[in-house]
């Protein structure tokens, strides 16, 4: 197994990947993005994400894309620069090998390296796994706390009321 920093190469993979995060959170209608988008929105002179992916050899000796970690940078009023943690995916056939604990780390050293005082993600309260997972390493999930998001329709529903 490796993990790197990913490229434009890799997006096709990327959006495979999201795609089957989508399925296990019963919503496999909601991805919307393409691989074009990946890479226009990853790449370039102000990239609005990066990623890191795990990659191993496969039977055709070939280089596999299963797992990926996308964070990108957001600003605190109380911590200043933070880390947000979008998706951590792992390929389901490769769940329980330890790649999602090597792609943790990297975010982990990511945000050492970059001196963030918080990195922040998301979790379902159903994925049992993960909430433990992220409890055993540390992290603490907060009570309290809701997300909160408008939609595309929300937004203009909202705008067309003013």
């Amino acid at each position: 197994m490796n993990i790197r920093k990913g490229n434009p190469e890799d997006m096709k993979s990327v959006l495979g990947l999201i795609q089957e995060l989508a399925i296990f959170e019963k919503e496999p209608e909601a991805v919307v993005i393409t691989e074009a988008d990946l890479v226009r929105d990853g790449f370039g002179e102000k990239p609005l994400f990066h990623v890191f992916v795990a990659e191993i050899d496969n039977n055709e000796q070939q280089k596999e894309i299963v797992g990926i970690a996308l964070y990108y940078y957001r600003y605190s009023t109380w911590k200043g620069k933070t880390i947000h943690l979008e998706d951590l995916i792992v390929k389901e056939k490769m769940r329980g090998t330890g790649l999602g604990s090597a792609l943790y780390a990297e975010i982990m050293k990511q945000g050492k390296r970059d001196n963030v005082r918080r990195i922040e993600w998301n979790v379902l309260d159903w994925n049992t796994p993960a909430v433990n997972f992220y409890k055993n390493s540390g992290a603490r999930i907060l009570d309290g706390w809701q997300v909160v998001q408008m939609d595309e329709a929300g937004i203009n529903s909202f705008l067309e009321k003013l």
